[in-house]
């Protein structure tokens, strides 16, 4: 039987030399490989009382949506700026070369909903920082992050510290 990381391709030096691109969309395209990571979505949740997922744009929507569908909970979209048409929330976080922000819907999360955070990645944690300070001010409680893969190599798990996060696939690298 196969294991998720069997479904990931690794491209060597991409975008620059000495990088491993692990590439989240082989998983996507094999309907095998999308089975099982919405089944290990769901491990990583048994037993965890929630009200909400919430993911992150683009792929968080991609395994945020599927796992909602079978847990039957509701799904919060988290986007770039300018993306939401009803009034938002927004954070600004870090990125490696500049800032970017992201927005919720101000009517998304309700005081003392348990949320469920999920994407694809979690690299430095930045975003995934933010999206939980949107949750926050809104009242509502981060009961889980999760992550299809995770880069330990760039220690997102510190900037995510007192937050209960697991990662489906976790490479010890950059």
């Amino acid at each position: 039987m196969k294991k998720l990381e069997d479904y990931v391709v690794s491209i060597p030096d991409f975008p620059e030399p000495g990088i491993i691109f692990r590439d989240v969309t082989s998983i996507l395209q094999d309907p095998e490989g999308l089975k099982l990571s919405i089944h290990e979505l769901m491990h990583l949740v048994e037993g965890v009382e929630f009200d909400v997922i919430a993911g992150t744009e683009a792929r968080g929507f991609l395994f945020g949506m599927p796992l909602a569908y079978n847990k039957h909970k509701a799904f919060v979209p988290i986007r770039k700026k300018g993306k939401l048409p009803r009034e938002t929330v927004s954070r600004e976080y870090s990125l490696e070369y500049g800032t970017a922000t992201i927005e919720m819907h101000k009517d998304a999360i309700f005081p003392g909903q348990r949320v469920v955070l999920v994407d694809d990645l979690l690299a430095t944690g930045g975003t995934m920082k933010a999206a939980a300070e949107l949750v926050e001010s809104l009242g509502g409680k981060v009961v889980k992050i999760i992550f299809i893969m995770e880069l330990a190599g760039l220690k997102g798990r510190e900037q995510l510290a007192g937050y209960d996060v697991d990662s489906v696939i976790v490479y010890p690298g950059k």
